[in-house]
Parts: structure tokens; C-alpha cells; sequence
């Protein structure tokens, strides 16, 4: 063989192998969405409370058995998709009875294409997904410390109760960002006595550095915040609520915290997105869950990201707040220590194994 035949050669290899590269780069970078495996289906066990469901073809339907059901709402956006795919997996995997979870999903774009990555991820999921109006935050959104915390679907958990069907009075509200590594039941049973709202609170946090200066300048702002309320303000994190619906609606929440949403782009009054509104309108009046239910913290700060160890005590739900999310840290071969517990429950088709398949 010619040594121009030699070239030859490798010159179309070279066009073949950058061609496929091409393709796939494209492929990635378009508006499509991440690619997942499918998860294995989860029976309920022994002792489960019997549900029966009214139609077997609607992906969320009325049960005959209401009261054995746990609801529980999530958001889906292209960004964060690899973290909801990994949490729903871990809910179902630790739940004592998932067949009797139901899903609650919030979205403000590509509804079907959505649908459709849920639907054969989790064949055997029951959910639903709800579509997020984002002229609802449209002017009421201030930009804070971070971008991420900027974005119209984070606030999509204030209009919770008013996308609910009627027949939910009670929801868990979960982050995309972590995993539940014990039987959500458990968190689902709490209660909340009159509470509107229950989480895991931190009162040792300094509460000042929420707000700004703006707002402890002004004491109208503290006293028309705080004034009636059953305990002192502390800090709760809004990743994991467990919601009355019935007395959120009754006491018209959604508008309370859009009063602060308004009250912020006059004054400028804190600098953490949608979480001071909640801060504001429940601090001293939340039900308080037990910490395991909220490691919190563990993407780090939200400035750099730092690695971070879990609270002292025991852990039911690890959580990925702040900068650092796993998947990337992982991706980009960065990981930090406690990212490892988060890996197992990732089914993302990573591109890399499908360039490889098309060369072969």
C-alpha cells in the first residue's frame, strides 16, 4: 500500500471520527434534553394500606383510597432534570410503600418533552406535571447573590397550593438538588397541628444576615414581619417543606409573600431570592421537623462552593444547597467527599458511552 493511500485513509478516518464528534457536540448542546435509564420498577411491601386506582391509563389518577396516599412536588427544568431524575429514584427506593407516592411536577418550559423523559425513566410512576406561568413572578423577582437563585421557576413553590388540584390538602415540597435516604412516610406523618408549614428550623444561624441593612434600619419592616408570632424567627430552609394546602389557601399565603416580593424591589431588603419572603411570612410560626430531615448546605456556600460535612446527628435526606451541585462536581472529576453518596441514585446516559458505540 501506497504511502498516499496510507494518507488517504487516514485522512477520511479523521473526517469520520470529527463528523460523529461534530453530530454528538451538537446533539448535546441543543435544547434536547439529558438522556436517562430506566428505573426498575418499586412494589409496595408488606402492611401497605391498599390503593386502588380509578384508571390505569392517566399518569395521575384519583384514588379510591386517598388517605394512603403521600404527594409530594417537585420542579423540572433542563438545568436541574439530572438532580429530580436522582431524587425521585432515592424516594422510591427508601419508600416502605411507593406505589403509593404521588408526584407533583412544576415546569415552565418543554412540558412535553418533560413528560415524555419522566414517563420512560419511571414507567410505573404516578404523577403529574403542572405548567408554571412565568408571568406570574414577572417584575416581582430581584436579582440576588447568585443567578441561579434568579430564575423564575425557583419561585414556583409560593404558587404551590394554586396548581394543586383541589383534592390534594397536604404536600411535601422537595429541591431538585438531594436525595432521601430513608422512608419518606416518615416525614409525611408529621404533625403539623395548626402549622401551615413544617420544616427543619436552625435557630443557632445568625437570622440578621438574611436581610439587609435596609431592612433592620426600618423597624416597621421587623414589626410588621415578626409581630404575633408564636416563638422567635429562625431560619428554615425551603427545600423541604411539608405543606398544609387546605390552610395555605384559607390563610392566602401566596399573597403574603408576594407583598415581601414587592416590598423587596422597592427597598431592597435581602439578597437570597425566594427564600427571605418565606423567612419573613412563617419565621416564629413553622412547625419544627427534626434536622435529619435536612442536611442542608452540602453544595457549599453560594460563592464558591466549598465542600462541606454533614450536621452532626443522624440523616434521613442529604441535600445539595448552595453553588456545588454532584453532577457536575462529579462530571468534571472534582468531586467533593460526600458527592460519592449522591452517584448511586444517578441515572443520566452519560454522551461519552454513546460516542463510543457510534464509532464502534
Amino acid at each position: 500500500m501506497s504511502t498516499a493511500t496510507i494518507s488517504l485513509l487516514w485522512l477520511i478516518f479523521f473526517i469520520t471520527i470529527t463528523s460523529t464528534t461534530t453530530a454528538l457536540a451538537i446533539r448535546t448542546t441543543s435544547h434536547e434534553l439529558p438522556t436517562f435509564r430506566e428505573a426498575p420498577a418499586f412494589r409496595n411491601g408488606v402492611g401497605c394500606p391498599r390503593t386502588t386506582w380509578v384508571s390505569s391509563t392517566s399518569s395521575m389518577s384519583k384514588s379510591l383510597n386517598p388517605d394512603s396516599i403521600i404527594h409530594i412536588s417537585m420542579t423540572l427544568d433542563s438545568t436541574y432534570l439530572r438532580g429530580s431524575i436522582a431524587g425521585v429514584l432515592s424516594v422510591l427506593q427508601h419508600a416502605s410503600c411507593p406505589e403509593n407516592i404521588v408526584f407533583h411536577f412544576l415546569a415552565s418550559h418543554n412540558r412535553i418533552d418533560l413528560h415524555k423523559t419522566i414517563l420512560t425513566t419511571f414507567p410505573y410512576l404516578k404523577f403529574n406535571l403542572y405548567h408554571f406561568d412565568t408571568n406570574l413572578v414577572r417584575g416581582k423577582i430581584s436579582s440576588s447573590i447568585r443567578r441561579a437563585l434568579d430564575q423564575p421557576l425557583n419561585y414556583a413553590r409560593i404558587y404551590l397550593a394554586d396548581l394543586l388540584p383541589n383534592s390534594v390538602s397536604r404536600i411535601i415540597y422537595f429541591d431538585s438538588d438531594l436525595i432521601v435516604v430513608d422512608d419518606v412516610e416518615k416525614l409525611w406523618r408529621i404533625d403539623l397541628g395548626d402549622h401551615v408549614l413544617g420544616a427543619p428550623e436552625y435557630c443557632h444561624a445568625n437570622f440578621t444576615h438574611y436581610f439587609t441593612e435596609n431592612f433592620w434600619l426600618d423597624p416597621n419592616f421587623a414589626r410588621k414581619a415578626f409581630n404575633g408570632r408564636r416563638g422567635a424567627p429562625c431560619y428554615f430552609n425551603t427545600g423541604v417543606m411539608v405543606i398544609d394546602v387546605l390552610r395555605w389557601k384559607q390563610g392566602k399565603y401566596t399573597e403574603k409573600l408576594e407583598v415581601w416580593m414587592k416590598m423587596q424591589k422597592r427597598y431592597r431588603i435581602y439578597e437570597l431570592g425566594s427564600l427571605p419572603p418565606f423567612l419573613l411570612v412563617f419565621g416564629g410560626d413553622v412547625k419544627g421537623v427534626e434536622h435529619r430531615w435536612n442536611q442542608h448546605g452540602l453544595g457549599g456556600d453560594n460563592l464558591q462552593g466549598l465542600c462541606r460535612d454533614l450536621h452532626p446527628g443522624p440523616v434521613s435526606l442529604l441535600h445539595w444547597s448552595g453553588k456545588g451541585k454532584p453532577w457536575l462536581r462529579l462530571d468534571s472529576n472534582k468531586p467533593c467527599p460526600l458527592d460519592s453518596l449522591w452517584a448511586p441514585y444517578d441515572l443520566y446516559r452519560h454522551p461519552s458511552s454513546s460516542l463510543f458505540t457510534e464509532i464502534i
